[in-house]
């Protein structure tokens, strides 16, 4: 009778290529940008994503660098209460000098392609328009937020829904008289490289 596949064998997860060709896409980047950024050859990194080669640690380290998420994100294996998150614990955060508020509620599991975050929207406050790759719903649990979707406008309460793609020309608005919140989830790049500010939770 053979000897049982050691425990430490069966929670290591294989490295795929496709965690990394996901993660490429969804940062917007092509094969040649993310080999220049990563300092490896455009043919090398080719191999990697259909699993025809296999990166060192070094090299593995020096895409998750690029990607700007850590090496742990492609060989580590998330336990089960990492995917928890209490709703008394959890950071409040900002990016750069913006007045948004977001609570993180997914986890980067490996090979994982949402984000989920709960965004508190202050009264009078109005966002840019954008469009981006990716898919998006909005969960208004708070609040009354104008959002604008291509020629489309909607008043958003709570309890309402709304999913997109994200390469409609958005924006939304808080328009009401009392701080808004929503959860948003999507596919579209992390907030990959962006400046954050850790706030106190009052």
């Amino acid at each position: 009778m053979n000897d049982p596949t050691p425990a430490q064998d069966l929670d290591k997860p294989p490295l795929s290529g496709q965690r990394i060709r996901d993660l490429r896409r969804r940062a917007g980047l092509t094969l040649q940008a993310l080999s220049d950024q990563a300092g490896i050859s455009v043919g090398f990194l080719s191999q990697v994503e259909r699993d025809k080669g296999t990166p060192s640690l070094g090299t593995l380290a020096q895409l998750a660098s690029a990607l700007g998420v850590s090496i742990e994100y492609f060989i580590a294996t998330p336990k089960a209460n990492d995917s928890i998150t209490r709703g008394q614990e959890r950071e409040r955060f900002a990016i750069a000098d913006s007045s948004l508020q977001y609570e993180r509620l997914s986890t980067d599991l490996p090979g994982g392609t949402l984000t989920s975050l709960m965004i508190h929207i202050p009264v009078g406050y109005s966002s840019e328009l954008t469009s981006h790759a990716g898919e998006e719903l909005i969960v208004m649990l708070d609040g009354t937020v104008r959002q604008t979707l291509g020629d489309s406008t909607f008043v958003l309460n709570a309890g309402d829904t709304l999913h997109f793609m994200g390469d409609t020309p958005h924006s939304f608005a808080n328009i009401g008289d009392v701080p808004a919140r929503m959860v948003w989830t999507g596919t579209s790049p992390r907030l990959i490289g962006q400046k954050r500010t850790r706030l106190s939770r009052d």
